[in-house]
């Protein structure tokens, strides 16, 4: 496996093409601003790499190494030894649940010889949580994240070898001699008494301990309901069927006044158990480093690519100290692992003891992939 990244800016349009870039086999594409957006973008990286698979998402900062960065697009390219890849697509359709678009995904990629999957998402119009248990129908292994659009909560895009469409749903399955694995791990603290979820409807909140959502939500945040929705990434939910079940966090997306009821990342099903959730920074680096114990090369001297999926809630709360968690990765899966990635509003990974893929928020989710 070879691996190569280059950049987009504004001022000079596209600097470090790989010189293997005509046989690349995968580029993955990653930004947040609007050049993504635009047909130009794609038809760029068509051009510079004629021969490959090209998947991307919109995205709250993009990863390049151990640094982040905004307004700057950044392109990474594969080109594979030992294995090859494929790709399917969908669109979101109001008409279909997110359930069926994930299950249609998976039964076009599948073959005896797929040995795993990477989904990139839209970030608003997906329901995450359906999703994820779509892609689950065939049991293999499923990792990646749902597209960003900084604190703007507005849309968000995703690229499948054609131009970046709102509403986008891409799976890259790779197959053959290829070795992957996965991390994720979040940092955040449960505090505050324990709540259930009395009315909820899919991923929107409407009452908690039979209170209205959002009004409790805003009395817990204080002075930094001001802010909502930006200031609900620093206040996650933790959710649960029954005390025996490990739980997931929830991240919230969107309010509404009028109803008063929060909307979140994936379902919130009435009866669950939750409780708010915190965080310090030492807890988020610290779990980083475990993702990144959890999806390490059995040797470090293996050359390869960490697909790096974190929530913008950890870049928000983290602020200028949000590339330690990526310097935190990098120690612990080698220098000759290029990272690569963005923040989302929503990861796509298994538990470290679980085989299905669930949808995540507030977490550092990792894949590593390596022939």
């Amino acid at each position: 496996m070879i691996v190569g990244q280059s950049h987009w800016t504004k001022e000079s349009g596209w600097k470090n093409i790989p010189d293997f870039a005509l046989t690349t086999d995968i580029v993955f594409v990653f930004a947040d601003d609007e050049f993504l957006q635009t047909e130009n973008c794609y038809q760029d990286l068509r051009s510079a790499y004629p021969k490959a698979h090209i998947i991307g998402c919109s995205s709250s900062g993009s990863i390049s190494g151990v640094r982040i960065f905004d307004q700057v697009v950044i392109a990474t390219a594969v080109k594979l030894e030992k294995s090859s890849v494929r790709i399917s697509t969908v669109d979101y359709d109001a008409s279909k649940n997110a359930f069926d678009l994930g299950k249609q995904l998976i039964e076009e990629l599948s073959a005896p010889d797929l040995k795993h999957i990477f989904v990139l998402s839209d970030g608003q119009l997906v329901n995450g949580s359906e999703l994820a248990n779509g892609l689950n129908s065939k049991g293999y292994p499923i990792t990646g994240g749902l597209a960003g659009d900084g604190t703007r909560f507005g849309k968000t895009w995703v690229i499948g070898d054609d131009s970046a469409k709102n509403g986008r749903i891409v799976a890259l399955g790779f197959y053959g001699d290829v070795i992957i694995k996965s991390g994720c791990f979040s940092g955040w603290e449960e505090f505050g008494p324990e709540r259930i979820i009395t009315k909820s409807a899919g991923n929107i909140v409407y009452e908690i301990d039979n209170q209205p959502a959002l009004s409790l939500y805003k009395k817990y945040l204080g002075e930094q309901s001001s802010e909502l929705p930006a200031s609900g990434l620093k206040f996650p939910l933790s959710i649960q069927s029954n005390k025996k079940e490990q739980s997931v966090i929830r991240t919230l997306l969107a309010i509404n006044e009028s109803e008063n009821s929060l909307t979140f990342a994936g379902d919130v099903p009435e009866g669950y158990i939750c409780k708010l959730m915190r965080t310090n920074l030492d807890n988020l680096i610290e779990h980083a480093g475990l993702a990144a114990n959890a999806a390490s090369p059995v040797s470090k001297d293996l050359s390869g690519l960490c697909l790096v999926v974190s929530c913008v809630g950890r870049r928000l709360v983290m602020g200028q100290l949000t590339e330690e968690e990526l310097e935190e990765v990098q120690n612990k899966v080698g220098p000759n692992t290029l990272l690569a990635g963005f923040y989302s509003y929503g990861e796509l990974a298994p538990f470290s003891d679980v085989l299905m893929c669930q949808l995540h928020n507030q977490t550092m989710t990792l894949t590593t992939i390596y022939e």
